[in-house]
């Protein structure tokens, strides 16, 4: 199993899914560190991905070409100029185009409001992806 995580600024929702992931599923997948910049990159590799990629031109070349089983990461990766301008429209949209399940844990941020979400803490949404993943791969 390929699962791409994808995160901006200083990587730390990337970083603690892959961690959450690693824990979890331990070397059976395959992760791939794709960061809108290389400090998020770097903290991602930090935490047990695999390989990282960082920028517009790897993230959209990691999201056509690379066979991915998922993609994880904050809503924001699908909304341009999201994540104070880091996502780029041509990033939100490889993104959102890339043939694979997409996990987005919403955010109350990019001028978005998910009902029914607000109860739950960020930790909770990557517990649940990661119970989901592991399930899914298990069939």
């Amino acid at each position: 199993m390929r699962i791409a995580v994808i995160d901006g600024q200083g990587g730390g929702m990337g970083k603690t899914i892959i961690e959450k992931l690693r824990k979890s599923i331990g070397e059976g997948i395959e992760i791939l560190a794709l960061g809108t910049n290389a400090f998020a990159t770097a903290n991602m590799v930090k935490a047990g991905a695999n390989e990282g990629a960082s920028g517009e031109s790897a993230i959209c070349y990691c999201c056509k070409t690379i066979k991915l089983d998922c993609i994880i990461g904050p809503i924001g990766i699908i909304c341009p100029n999201s994540m104070l301008g880091e996502i780029t429209p041509t990033m939100a949209e490889c993104i959102f185009s890339t043939e694979c399940r997409k996990y987005l844990i919403p955010v109350n941020k990019h001028g978005l409001y998910i009902p029914g979400v607000k109860d739950m803490q960020i930790n909770d949404f990557i517990e649940e992806i990661v119970k989901e993943i592991n399930s899914s791969k298990n069939t």
